[in-house]
């Protein structure tokens, strides 16, 4: 009998080595390699030709007419919004997220509205109590839902019990790494336990229809606990954002196999738990009457939704000799240092001695390039000291040669622009736009736009 080959995997990456070391190789993390054991090859097993005895598969053709697929509403609009529509039946989400940031208060929501509107739920927690779950529920005024709830961590358990009744129509399990599988070795928590419990509980939903829910921990980088094959083994990975001491949360999906991954859910955290935002835009403007130097509104895109975010800047000239400081919150360092750069070079300003602080109101983060324009602006206002009128907002991308180009769904930031009050729009003068209810100024490089601000020519 072929004797069994000894292998270690890292608790952090997943990767394998065929021995014990204090550091792993790939991720050089410490300490995280553990032993499991693999199964025995065998000559027979190793000779084995796999290309008979199995069944013969249907292949179809590409162009097959194939229905969309059903979607089940969660009751809360932005949830479903974020899964693109809904929930799928058969389909496996994980939603990651930081301690406290209202993962489980959110599922818990979802859970009683869905089965007050007649859908059969089931809830299991693995953290917490049953009655912890309970009390939860009835400060969330939630404690009259007839949802099905139970704490548990094995597998085993959960799926014999599952089995004894119909399968409800959604199963919610917090979380996955408290799941225990007693098919192979390993605590809960460990490379081979999720994987394997979360390819148990995965193969039920496939099997019986029912939408599965998984609750997955973050490490300290904010990505999601465990093995990377977790993510490729779900449908949907949803991440829930936002900073505890602030009130807004925003669910975004990072992975739908069911709908797009640019759209996000925005909620507000208050005294009877998560709250929709209907107008997102109203958490990250600052309302003011007067202009101040270094704010500058800009419009971002999320999926199919505008919302407008703040662009904050401030500029402190330093004495000769002093190292000049770039702090940046919510924008890419990198691309501030571009945008500097772009202005010291293209448009005789001096930010060298000067140390630059930028912000996104709110704590949003902004990855748009259409940004550039608004940071730009933002920066020549605080430098001067001269407000960018209160009723403006400014989009558009700014090239290495101080060219400025057009970015997409102009016509979509312009009109949420409109209804929220904003009269006029700071914008690249390259590419087509319809009519808008703004007065739009159009400008062809950085220059320009800033003889504009300054009010030069």
């Amino acid at each position: 009998m072929a004797k069994a080959q000894r292998r270690y995997v890292c608790q952090a990456c997943g990767g394998v080595s065929s021995r014990w070391q204090g550091q792993c190789g790939d991720c050089a993390e410490w300490n995280t390699l553990v032993e499991e054991a693999p199964a025995v090859v065998t000559p027979f097993a190793a000779k084995h030709d796999l290309r008979r005895g199995g069944r013969t598969i249907d292949l179809v053709a590409l162009d097959t007419d194939v229905p969309s697929p059903p979607r089940v509403s969660t009751g809360i609009a932005e949830f479903d919004r974020t899964l693109g529509g809904g929930l799928v039946p058969g389909s496996a989400t994980l939603i990651g997220g930081d301690p406290g940031i209202g993962k489980s208060t959110l599922l818990i929501q979802a859970a009683a509205r869905m089965a007050a509107a007649g859908h059969g739920v089931t809830y299991i927690s693995g953290e917490e109590a049953a009655d912890q779950v309970r009390l939860r529920a009835r400060r969330l005024g939630l404690g009259q839902a007839p949802v099905r709830l139970a704490a548990a961590t094995s597998v085993r358990d959960i799926l014999a019990t599952l089995d004894g009744g119909p399968p409800p129509a959604l199963l919610v399990i917090d979380s996955i790494q408290t799941m225990h599988s007693d098919a192979i070795e390993g605590s809960p928590g460990t490379v081979s336990q999720v994987r394997a419990s979360a390819h148990e509980l995965v193969r039920y939903a496939k099997d019986t229809g029912c939408a599965l829910v998984l609750v997955g921990h973050v490490t300290k980088d904010g990505a999601i606990a465990g093995p990377r094959v977790l993510e490729h083994m779900v449908d949907a990975v949803l991440s829930f954002e936002g900073e505890r001491s602030h009130q807004y949360r925003i669910l975004r999906a990072t992975k739908n196999r069911f709908g797009g991954t640019d759209e996000i859910g925005v909620f507000a955290m208050g005294g009877g738990g998560l709250d929709e935002v209907a107008n997102p835009s109203a958490l990250f403007l600052t309302q003011r009457e007067e202009g101040v130097a270094g704010a500058v509104v800009f419009p971002a895109i999320e999926g199919t939704r505008s919302l407008l975010v703040e662009i904050q800047a401030l500029v402190v000239r330093l004495a000769s000799g002093a190292t000049p400081r770039r702090a940046v919150v919510g924008w890419d360092s990198g691309r501030l240092a571009m945008i500097l750069a772009v202005l010291e070079a293209r448009c005789g300003l001096s930010f060298s001695s000067a140390e630059v602080y930028l912000n996104v109101a709110g704590g949003y983060r902004v990855a748009d390039p259409a940004a550039d324009l608004a940071v730009a602006a933002a920066l020549v206002s605080a430098l001067s000291e001269r407000p960018v009128p209160v009723d403006a907002v400014a989009f558009g991308e700014v090239a290495l040669s101080g060219e400025l180009r057009p970015v997409a769904h102009a016509g979509l930031r312009l009109k949420e622009a409109a209804k929220l009050g904003f009269e006029r729009a700071l914008l690249p003068a390259a590419g087509a736009l319809e009519a808008q209810a703004l007065a739009v100024a159009r400008f062809g490089t950085l220059g320009r736009l800033v003889d504009h601000l300054l009010g030069r020519g």
